[in-house]
């Protein structure tokens, strides 16, 4: 079974295209073009699913098109709309440039000052300013997501070090 902490999200499935099962797919991050892996995962029914993609193609910079194996005709496809779209994060190279927040949901954060804040559990991006949700404890914690703030990343344990600035953090 696929663990949510094991991939992340890079978009949404908007609506079948055509009549041969092919998905118009919008992404956030098109890392499923610049690595080695034939599949997708999809968030079906609260469970995610890998689907193997028997071909895609580019129709603009944030859009493609993809044929999943086994998925042969509009009425079929059409069970894909507005499905999640995932990607597993064991076949990033450790220096792939990450280019989705949402790739850093299930890190650990960890400021030089404050110390351990808690662990990402969500990315709230429907603002200009990106914020990772942090909880610890049941409480919540909003932090800008900006790369400036970002000192160290351990992927493999799935911690981030940051240096907030005075003042985004209450003692």
């Amino acid at each position: 079974m696929i663990r949510k902490e094991e991939v992340f999200k890079i978009g949404v499935i908007n609506k079948p295209h055509g009549i041969k099962g092919e998905v118009s797919f919008t992404f956030t991050d098109d890392i499923f073009d610049r690595v080695d892996c034939d599949y997708l995962i999809l968030l079906m029914d609260g469970i995610l699913v890998p689907f193997f993609m028997e071909e895609y193609r580019f129709r603009s910079d944030t859009v493609a098109l993809v044929k999943f194996e086994g998925i042969d005709t509009s009425e079929q496809a059409r069970r894909f709309t507005n499905v999640e779209v995932y990607f597993p994060k064991k076949f990033m190279d450790e220096q792939e440039d990450v280019t989705s927040w949402n790739f850093f949901i299930g890190f650990r954060v960890e400021d030089v000052h404050h110390g351990y804040l808690g662990e990402i559990t969500n990315v709230d991006d429907t603002t200009l300013n990106v914020l990772f949700a942090i909880e610890k404890d049941g409480e919540e914690l909003l932090l800008p997501a900006h790369e400036e703030f970002i000192i160290g990343l351990d992927r493999e344990k799935k911690v981030m070090k940051v240096n907030v600035p005075d003042g985004l953090i209450e003692p």
